[in-house]
């Protein structure tokens, strides 16, 4: 896990993701992504460095998928590093964020609440 990575706008683990050794993140002038993403531009547009500052609950973006929401949430009820220290001990009892492609243990989820009693604890 890169800590100092953190999480993206959008609520993805950069921490933990496997391309954030390429990556400069969102805010680097350097993500390919930049011109269509609609988190990052809904963010920059209302002066937030993250959606789980704003006041809303959309499902914008990436944030129509599970995971991401589910992390945003997360970050905005108990904070990004609590966020952190939950992923970082689940890292290390072997839950993987990224396992097949982009798709990891944090993508098998349909409901909010369970997954962020994953988060919490590790344990389904």
């Amino acid at each position: 896990m890169k800590r100092n990575l953190g999480i993206a706008r959008c609520g993805l683990a950069c921490c933990l993701c496997s391309e954030n050794t390429t990556c400069s993140g969102c805010d680097s002038g350097e993500c390919p992504d930049k011109d269509w993403c609609e988190n990052r531009q809904c963010s920059v547009s209302k002066k937030l460095d993250h959606c789980y500052k704003c006041n809303e609950k959309c499902r914008k973006g990436l944030l129509g998928k599970i995971k991401p929401y589910a992390f945003t949430e997360f970050a905005r009820r108990y904070g990004e590093n609590y966020l952190l220290d939950c992923l970082e001990r689940n890292e290390k009892n072997g839950v993987i964020y990224h396992q097949d492609g982009i798709n990891g243990d944090y993508d098998d989820f349909d409901d909010l609440e369970t997954l962020i009693k994953y988060i919490k604890t590790g344990y389904r």
